[in-house]
């Protein structure tokens, strides 16, 4: 983990939206690079076709980790 030095308005910002979708400030700043990041990756995508894209891929991820749980208990 490192420190990333912002503006204190963009602070101000991030601490704002914290408040109003009930996230942790450093919660909120990962979001936004989060987001940020997939939008430049991907700019085309609109936001909601990004959340999309992203709760996709957790529930593939969440099967899987569900097969691998299934696998060992069989083993056992």
């Amino acid at each position: 983990m490192g420190i990333v030095k912002i503006s204190d308005p963009l602070h101000d910002e991030i601490r704002k939206s914290s408040n109003v979708m009930s996230r942790s400030i450093n919660s909120q700043a990962e979001f936004w690079l989060k987001m940020g990041r997939l939008a430049e990756l991907n700019p085309t995508l609109t936001f909601n076709e990004l959340i999309q894209q992203e709760l996709k891929r957790e529930d593939e991820i969440s099967q899987n980790n569900d097969r691998m749980s299934a696998t060992v208990v069989e083993i056992k």
